[in-house]
């Protein structure tokens, strides 16, 4: 209850900074969990983890710190077969390559620097692969000689690899006919 008192005279700003210091306190209790995380738990992570199949969507890979105590110096990301288009989005401060086949995006790299005790998001447009099915995304990290290659698929229900890959899952996309069909 938020009743008017002599510290509180409206009542309801109160509930919303308590709300909003709880937000913070969860925010940077995943962030340090994230950044205490040792070699077991680090990881290239992608955002979302599930799209929808035939899609455009805007991917977010996760790296989330360095290699050991070297910082991060290239971000190399291999797109799978069947894409039909991958785009990145450039960085302030890094070099941006796109490796091609043809037409088809193969790779794209970013070459920059991020401190060991940081992280960062990088970023990329893809149109998804019309059927339902995961997408892996190997990934290279690079902290200046020392070069980490997260690949290893992830079984069904088995144990996490010691270095994933980043997989995105692609789900069917709903067809309109099923979605409406309480007009029968």
């Amino acid at each position: 209850m938020t009743g008017m008192s002599p510290s509180n005279p409206g009542g309801a700003p109160r509930r919303l900074a308590s709300f909003r210091m709880t937000d913070l306190g969860i925010t940077l209790a995943a962030g340090a969990a994230l950044l205490c995380a040792g070699p077991a738990g680090a990881h290239v992570s992608i955002q979302p983890q599930t799209a929808p199949a035939g899609a455009y969507q805007v991917l977010r890979f996760g790296v989330g710190h360095g290699c050991e105590a070297q910082g991060t110096t290239q971000l190399r990301l291999e797109m799978p077969p069947g894409l039909g288009a991958a785009r990145p989005q450039p960085k302030p401060g890094w070099k941006l390559t796109v490796e091609r086949q043809g037409e088809t995006v193969t790779a794209i790299v970013w070459r920059g620097a991020l401190p060991a005790d940081q992280f960062d998001e990088f970023i990329v447009l893809v149109k998804l692969p019309p059927d339902a099915a995961p997408l892996a995304f190997p990934a290279i990290q690079s902290c200046g000689k020392t070069a980490v290659r997260w690949a290893e698929p992830t079984p069904p229900g088995g144990p996490r690899p010691s270095h994933p890959a980043p997989v995105l899952t692609l789900v069917p996309v709903a067809s309109p006919a099923a979605s409406h069909d309480h007009h029968r």
